[in-house]
């Protein structure tokens, strides 16, 4: 199957992959246990990343519909519209239950994720739309293709059995988990669309060199700035200690060399095979006893 949807992406062809499903779903936050400052239980500079992170979502996965959708009308391949469906409603949903935690993360004294939360019609929106407006619609759409590569490398990597077994809040887990799942679900989508409507190598290529390049250390800086604003996190010598975890960790040890296969000419993420992880969580979390069954609405 895999090899077929490759060799079929590089035809120009709608991999025929399974179409994403879209999992109507709400996490509580909180309950009926509350949250621990730093959820990741004791680990200040992890807390704070997937803080982050979930503050980054909502607008993130926004601007990656936005730009899947400026093409909409030039995609012909039934297949793929329909695997464009499950893409966007996927992400929405994605930005919703993100925004559920966010709120939490905020009453919980989080600043830098309250930057992420902003209205529609906020000025941060306006000027993002913008931002995306004066890109080219081509590279727009090849960011949203690195992304979802970056998002489904990391995705394989929290399903390793290191990371699964860090203590932390549940339900924020739960939500990781789920994420992370459909991620691998919808890797290749925005990747096909690009391919569908003719858009060059090099361009692809050369908007993930600066992803690649620029993703980490940038990561890196906002979350010691998160750090400094959380007073029960000044403990230089444990974080510094923890951040030298993280890096020499599961997480991000080997990331890069990961990431670099998408700027191979001819690459396909499919290449990169997660069918057996996909069915394993599939029912880890939603088979008959899954432990997400009982979120879904």
């Amino acid at each position: 199957m895999v090899a077929q949807q490759a060799v079929a992406a590089r035809n120009g062809e709608a991999s025929p992959s399974t179409y994403p499903k879209v999992r109507r779903i709400r996490f509580r936050f909180g309950e009926p246990t509350p949250m621990n400052r730093h959820f990741v239980e004791g680990n200040i500079p992890l807390t704070h990343l997937v803080a982050i992170l979930s503050g980054a979502f909502p607008p993130g996965e926004e601007s990656f519909i936005r730009s899947v959708r400026k093409f909409a009308d030039q995609i012909t391949d039934p297949v793929l519209k329909k695997r464009v469906a499950g893409f966007i409603g996927q992400e929405s949903v994605h930005g919703q239950e993100h925004r559920h935690l966010n709120e939490k993360l905020i009453d919980m004294g989080f600043p830098l994720v309250r930057f992420f939360m902003f209205d529609h019609d906020s000025r941060r929106q306006r000027a993002l739309m913008r931002i995306e407006n004066m890109v080219p619609a081509k590279v727009h759409l090849a960011f949203t293709a690195a992304a979802e590569h970056y998002t489904a490398t990391l995705a394989e990597r929290l399903f390793l059995d290191e990371m699964q077994a860090i203590p932390g809040d549940p339900e924020v887990w739960n939500l990781l988990n789920w994420h992370a799942m459909e991620e691998l679900e919808h890797k290749s989508v925005a990747f096909d669309v690009y391919r569908h409507v003719g858009r060059p190598e090099w361009i692809r290529i050369g908007v993930m060199g600066i992803m690649y390049v620029l993703t980490l250390p940038l990561v890196t800086v906002v979350v010691m700035v998160s750090i400094a604003t959380d007073p029960r996190g000044w403990r230089p010598f444990k974080v510094l200690r923890q951040t030298y975890g993280i890096f020499r960790g599961p997480l991000v040890k080997g990331l890069m060399r990961d990431l670099r296969v998408y700027m191979k000419p001819g690459f396909h993420p499919d290449d990169v095979d997660t069918t057996a992880l996909l069915d394993k969580w599939r029912k880890e979390l939603f088979g008959t006893q899954g432990a997400l069954v009982g979120h879904l609405k």
